[in-house]
């Protein structure tokens, strides 16, 4: 199994339909795409088309929504082997997933659901992740989730539970810090404390997002720009690691002019910038 940290990779956006042709007719200054991976599990038609132009020209990771890495079914063979057919086509620079459950009796929720921070529960996970990280061949990514619930069951606080997975299953992390900014704002603990004990020589990729505040709580809807919070806790963060991490921003609804997606995009270079001096330069890494 690979064991090679990804390389610091610059700034990406999500892939989506609605940005296709203006990401081919003008070639943006982003330095990777991250695609959905289930909307690209497909045999044929225009998102493959797509895809692999696209693919020609920057490098890509795959983030997918429907692993469901913490539920009771057995893990989804036919799913597993799409994936894997799936990576050897865009060999992107890493594979993640998010650390949660999906659905149960072969019905997909569409959430990402969250799970008890238990003992139990991190030895059915780091079991499961192993699996996945040995049909695959390499590491994952694991995603923490924003959550709007809690169990009473839980032992121990969530940074907590994903320091322990990501160590006994030896994955990698995906740092989601919109979610914990919501999650913290939820469930009244304090953000920068979580950040502080996630074990940061294990995240190669940070996402950045926005929400809609309801007052009482927050949604992780994606449907508009990062808000200044999570700006600030996003700054925060990288000024506790030795060096820049690859970033994303995240959007799925409400999409903008992409010209000022692109903007949030700069503002974020800039940022990252101010803090870990770095040249960019697209990577052409993968797991070939």
């Amino acid at each position: 199994m690979s064991i090679e940290t990804p390389s610091f990779a610059g700034y990406g956006l999500g892939l989506r339909p609605a940005y296709y042709a203006e990401i081919l007719a003008h070639e943006p200054d982003v330095d990777w795409f991250e695609i959905i991976s289930e909307n690209y599990m497909v045999a044929g038609g225009k998102p493959l088309y797509f895809l692999d132009q696209i693919r020609e020209r920057y490098p890509m990771v795959m983030h997918g929504v429907s692993l469901s890495i913490g539920g009771t079914a057995p893990l989804n063979q036919d799913y597993l082997q799409r994936l894997k057919a799936l990576r050897d086509r865009v060999q992107p620079l890493w594979l993640s997933d998010h650390l949660c459950w999906t659905g149960t009796h072969a019905h997909n929720s569409h959430d990402l659901l969250p799970l008890p921070y238990t003992q139990e529960t991190i030895r059915h996970v780091v079991g499961r992740i192993r699996q996945v990280q040995d049909f695959l061949g390499h590491r994952i990514a694991i995603e923490n989730v924003s959550s709007y619930v809690q169990f009473e069951t839980s032992e121990m606080p969530e940074w907590a539970f994903l320091r322990e997975i990501a160590e006994a299953a030896d994955c990698w992390l995906l740092l989601d810090i919109n979610n914990v900014y919501v999650s913290a704002f939820n469930h009244a603990f304090d953000a920068d404390t979580y950040l502080a004990n996630v074990p940061m020589e294990r995240v190669i990729q940070i996402h950045l997002a926005g929400h809609t505040h309801y007052g009482d709580y927050i949604i992780d809807t994606h449907d508009a720009p990062i808000a200044s919070p999570v700006w600030e806790l996003y700054r925060r963060t990288l000024a506790r690691t030795r060096g820049p991490i690859s970033t994303l921003i995240e959007r799925d609804d409400h999409y903008p002019p992409f010209e000022e997606w692109v903007g949030e995009l700069s503002d974020l270079r800039q940022l990252g910038r101010s803090i870990h001096a770095k040249p960019l330069a697209r990577s052409e890494g993968s797991f070939a």
